[in-house]
């Protein structure tokens, strides 16, 4: 097997090589993130200025605002997407030119021992699961980690104690997201495997479709194709059934965080403690906040 070890400080140092559009991409999730925030700090201002204290002033400002927040957030969703998307693009032409010069030094022994199609498959489909991480999974954590960090701040600085009350669950929500995660990883290990497998078979019967024909194989070799596809629809739905079981153990507890929210927050309301203006500012934030905080879970895997 071709064994080139791609460390994961090998893949930083591509990514710091092109460090000005990385840095340009933070930027603009930094910009989105402020952005986010900004939408349930305002809820408050509409809330109690307009609704319940009636201020004209506050109804001809906070349209305007809202309508700069929006152009942000579109703007710089514009950047960051068409800038990480480079990064990865451009890492993945970097590892599959590197990827076939040092197959094509290989010695003549070494292409006697390795499967075309299994090689064929890290050229292809494997270097293509790197440009994912890079432009899906490393963009959406970012770009969620700067959005998780401005609601945070919002709910803390609307009231600190329902704040820690809605974020405790997050601890909790650790273990079974991690436990899911590895196995995620076997199951997608094992997928990778399956599918270098059947590539190679198809790049076999293809290329030597005379010898299969005179012989009167053709049965045999779909009987063994079918048994492949079988093999790799397992293992590709079960790393299916364990990352959609992400999902359900991250609303559930955000369910039970939301309805503390509504109680705590509400009787608050209630006894005059707070405003309405400053619940639904702050449920607004949690609401929000829980989206990019299921993402997170999901990166593990």
């Amino acid at each position: 097997m071709l064994n080139l070890k791609p460390r994961h400080l090998y893949l930083v140092g591509l990514v710091r090589q092109r460090w000005w559009r990385m840095a340009l991409a933070m930027l603009c999730m930094m910009l989105m993130a402020a952005a986010s925030a900004a939408i349930p700090f305002l809820i408050k201002n509409v809330v109690d200025d307009i609704f319940v204290h009636r201020n004209a002033e506050m109804l001809r400002l906070l349209p305007l605002a809202v309508i700069v927040i929006y152009a942000v957030l579109g703007l710089s969703m514009y950047g960051q997407e068409y800038l990480m998307s480079f990064v990865g693009q451009d890492i993945v032409r970097h590892l599959r030119d590197r990827l076939y010069a040092r197959i094509q030094g290989m010695p003549i022994a070494f292409f006697q021992q390795n499967q075309t199609g299994v090689l064929m498959s890290r050229v292809t489909n494997d270097v293509n699961i790197i440009r994912n991480m890079v432009s899906s999974a490393i963009t959406g954590s970012l770009r969620d980690v700067f959005t998780v960090f401005g609601l945070i701040f919002v709910i803390f600085y609307r009231d600190w104690k329902m704040a820690l009350a809605a974020l405790v669950i997050l601890p909790v929500a650790y273990f079974p997201v991690v436990a899911l995660g590895r196995r995620v990883h076997r199951a997608t290990g094992g997928g990778q495997e399956a599918f270098a497998e059947m590539n190679t078979q198809l790049h076999e019967t293809f290329s030597g479709n005379k010898i299969v024909k005179a012989f009167g194989q053709e049965g045999y070799e779909k009987e063994r194709f079918f048994t492949k596809t079988r093999r790799l629809f397992r293992l590709e739905m079960k790393a299916v059934r364990y990352k959609a079981l992400t999902s359900p153990v991250m609303e559930s507890l955000a369910g039970v965080g939301v309805a503390f929210v509504i109680w705590y927050g509400g009787s608050k309301v209630i006894s005059g403690e707070s405003t309405a203006g400053t619940f639904f500012s702050f449920m607004a934030a949690v609401l929000m906040l829980y989206g990019p905080v299921k993402k997170l879970s999901k990166l593990n895997n």
